[in-house]
C-alpha cells in the first residue's frame, strides 16, 4: 500500500533503503542549521510505529533522526502532480466535457429486476489545454454512488479496438441519454470496431471466468448466479456479432432461460453443458464470419484526431 504524492499515510512504515527528501531544516545541538530542507537521504533504520523517528543517512556520511511528517518519499516528490495548480479542474469539473452518455448493464439487456442499478457509461472529451498539459487528464471519471463511469475519448477508442464488451455495448445500446454531434459521428462509424478479435476477447474471458466459478463451487459450494447469467449472455452476444455483424444488447430469444439462471433455478451441470455447446457454435461462427481480421484502426485514428481538433 503506497501513499499519494501529496498526502502522508500515517499507517505506512517506510522500509530500510527508501530514498527520502527532508521537509524540514536540520539543526545541531546549538540550534545552527547544518542541513537545509530538501536534502536527499536514505533510511537505514525504521521504527516500529510512526510515534518514533527514522534514522536517515546522507551522502556526506551524516545522519539524522527524523519523524514521518518530516520526510517525504523522493520518487513521490518528483511526481509532477505534487505542484498541481489549484486552478486545474478536479474530476467533478470534468463532467462538463461528457459528449456521450448511455445505459448498459441489466436494464439495457432487458434482464433487470426491481432493484437493478442503472449503469450509466459514456465518453468525455476534455479541452486541448487540459489534455496537452503536464498534468494531463484521467483515463476515466466515475461516481460510484450514481453508478456512472465516463472514459476519456482515447481510452474509450483503444478499449473498443480491443473488442472490450462494455465499450461495444456502449456503442450499440438502445438506451442513449446524451449525445453530442462528435459522438453521433462515432456511432455512425461504430462498425469500425467489429472484427474477429471479438472471438478472442469474449471467448477468452468466459473461459477464464468459468474456471474461477468451478473453483468457487469446489471451495465455497455456492455461485453468484447473476455473474453466471452474464457470462452465458456474453457468449450468445459474441456468436451474434460474428454471424450478423452487430452487437445485440437487448436480449429477446434467450431471456427466459437467462432469468432462470439469475434466479438460481437451473442446475450447474445443465448450464455448463449449454455453455460448452455455445463454445462450439462460437468456434463455428468464427470460421464462417465475414468480419475482418482486425478493426479499422485507420478510421478510428482519423476520428480521434478530428475530435481532438474540435477542442482546440
Amino acid at each position: 500500500m503506497e501513499e499519494s504524492s501529496n498526502k502522508i499515510n500515517p499507517h505506512l512504515i517506510l522500509p530500510v533503503g527508501t530514498q527520502i527528501v527532508t521537509l524540514v531544516e536540520i539543526r545541531n545541538n546549538e540550534g545552527q542549521a547544518v542541513r537545509r530542507c530538501g536534502a536527499v537521504g536514505k533510511i537505514i533504520k525504521s521504527p516500529t510505529d510512526n510515534l518514533h523517528a527514522y534514522v536517515i543517512h546522507f551522502s556526506d556520511g551524516g545522519q539524522a533522526a527524523l519523524h514521518r511528517q518530516e520526510i517525504a518519499i523522493r520518487k513521490h516528490l518528483q511526481n509532477v502532480t505534487f505542484d498541481r495548480p489549484e486552478s486545474l479542474p478536479d474530476d467533478r469539473d470534468l463532467y462538463q466535457f461528457v459528449i456521450y452518455k448511455c445505459v448498459i448493464g441489466s436494464r439495457a439487456y432487458g434482464l433487470d429486476v426491481d432493484d437493478s442499478d442503472i449503469d450509466r457509461r459514456g465518453i468525455y472529451l476534455p479541452s486541448a489545454n487540459l489534455h496537452w498539459s503536464l498534468y494531463g487528464v484521467p483515463e476515466q471519471i466515475e461516481n460510484v454512488e450514481t453508478q456512472e463511469c465516463y472514459w476519456e475519448l482515447q481510452k474509450f477508442l483503444v478499449l473498443g479496438l480491443k473488442a472490450n464488451p462494455n465499450i461495444l455495448e456502449c456503442l450499440y445500446t438502445p438506451l442513449i441519454e446524451q449525445t453530442k454531434p462528435i459522438a453521433q459521428e462515432l456511432l455512425a462509424g461504430r462498425e469500425a470496431f467489429l472484427s474477429k478479435l471479438v472471438y478472442q476477447t469474449y471467448n477468452g474471458y468466459v473461459l477464464s471466468q468459468f474456471r474461477k466459478l468451478e473453483q468457487d463451487l469446489r471451495t465455497a459450494g455456492k455461485l453468484k448466479w447473476k455473474h453466471v447469467m452474464h457470462l452465458i449472455r456474453l457468449l450468445l452476444s459474441g456468436i451474434t456479432i460474428l454471424k450478423e455483424e452487430y452487437v445485440p444488447v437487448r436480449i429477446n430469444e434467450h431471456k427466459d432461460y437467462l432469468m432462470a439462471i439469475r434466479r438460481g433455478e437451473e442446475s450447474w451441470a445443465d448450464i455448463d453443458q449449454f455453455r460448452l455447446d455455445l463454445h462450439k457454435k462460437f468456434d463455428r461462427a468464427f470460421e464462417e464470419t465475414s468480419l475482418p481480421d482486425r478493426p479499422n484502426y485507420e478510421w478510428v485514428n482519423k476520428f480521434l484526431i478530428q475530435a481532438r481538433r474540435t477542442r482546440i
